[in-house]
This record gives structure tokens, C-alpha cells and sequence, in this order.
């Protein structure tokens, strides 16, 4: 099936020996599925879900085939990015990438150590790996690791904000999808009350009816 150039399309990487191998129900993917349904406006968007164990050539197989063969154009990993001997997932992330991006991994660390200081134990990583097609432009993808409990996930990519509402840290979702927007993907609107999308004035495109 041929994808829409309009739908997002987002990978979902669960990392985890023990919900791969159902001693535990995986809870990040469904925390990330019911952030998006209330943080995107637009476009129409699907998602390609992924439960692996933490071995490094699974992970790299598994962003390998999300982005080069199911086209997703962003793809998040929960799980795998602490100390330990297991935990791979950035290194895995990092063997499949063009370009690092590495402000995302520094803003995730920045929001979670306003709770907990072992959040500087936290490995988190971004890239961009680029996909082309016979006779077109390089189009990319961005992918992120994310903790692994959904609060921690909603936290990451909304933010902090006060009892009021306003935002005292941002989020590191405010600059995805301009980031897509950059590297050839569908344009994101998203509803303002869950994260503000922040573009220049230059690249925001008008609302339509």
C-alpha cells in the first residue's frame, strides 16, 4: 500500500527484554498513542508500533525498517537509554543516523532534573537519517528516545507549566514539527492547549478551513 504524503506516519519503538517478552504489559506505546490523540491537529496520522528486546542489532533493524521501508517520518523509542549493561538504545540509534541532533537530549535531560537528579544517568539521543528514492530528494526522518514511563514521556515532550497554564519549560515536541518541516515531511498543526508548535513566522503556513 502506497503511503499518503500528507498522513503522518510515526514509528513506536518499546524497548524492553521483559514486556517483549510478556512478563509485563508495555506501557509506553499506549502512552504515546493517547498523547498524540490529543496533541496533533493535523494532518491525519498513523502509527507502526514496535515491542523489541534490548539487543542493539534489533533496535538498529527495527529504525532501519521504519524509516527506509515503512517511510515514517518521525519515529520515538521508549526504554534501553540508562547505565546499565543492557541499556543500548542510543547506541543503536546513533549507528543508524546521518545527523545527531543532540538539543533534544539536552532539553529532555533539562525537564526531567526538575524532579529527580539522576536524571543526568539518562542517555537519550536524536538523529535524522535520510531516505531516497530513485529520482527524488533526500526526504529524513527524525528519531528520538524517550524515557520509558508515560509520565515521564508526557512530561518530556509537553514540557513544564505553571498552576496557570504557562509554560515554564518547553517542551521538546514545540520543536518537532518544524524540524519535520525541514527535512521534507508533512506539516504539522497541533492543538495548542497539549504543546505550541513553534516555526518562524516565515514557515507558518495560514489555517485552513
Amino acid at each position: 500500500m502506497q503511503n499518503d504524503p500528507e498522513t503522518l506516519l510515526i514509528g513506536l519503538v518499546s524497548v524492553s527484554d521483559r514486556a517483549s517478552a510478556g512478563v509485563y504489559k508495555d506501557e509506553g506505546i499506549p502512552a504515546l498513542e493517547d498523547w498524540f490523540a490529543r496533541a496533533i491537529a493535523a494532518p491525519a496520522w498513523r502509527t507502526h508500533k514496535r515491542l523489541i528486546p534490548d539487543e542493539r542489532p534489533a533496535i538498529e533493524a527495527a529504525l532501519i525498517e521504519l524509516v527506509d521501508r515503512a517511510g515514517c517520518h518521525l519515529v520515538l523509542t521508549t526504554g534501553g537509554t540508562g547505565p546499565a549493561w543492557r541499556d543500548v538504545t542510543p547506541e543503536a540509534t546513533l549507528a543508524v543516523a546521518d545527523k545527531p541532533m543532540p538539543g533534544f537530549g539536552e532539553q529532555m535531560r533539562r525537564i526531567s532534573l526538575e524532579f529527580v537528579p539522576t536524571a543526568i544517568l539518562s542517555r537519550q539521543v536524536a538523529v535524522i537519517r535520510f531516505r531516497r528514492a530513485a529520482g527524488t530528494a533526500a526526504t529524513g526522518s527524525l528519531i528520538i528516545n524517550l524515557p520509558g514511563q508515560p509520565k515521564s514521556i508526557r512530561e518530556t515532550l509537553e514540557g513544564l507549566k505553571d498552576k496557570d497554564g504557562k509554560q515554564i519549560v518547553p517542551g521538546i515536541f514545540a520543536a518537532v514539527p518544524y524540524c519535520i518541516d525541514l527535512i521534507g515531511g508533512p506539516y504539522i498543526e497541533t492543538d495548542e492547549n497539549v504543546i505550541k508548535a513553534f516555526r518562524p513566522k516565515s514557515a507558518i503556513r495560514p489555517k485552513k478551513d
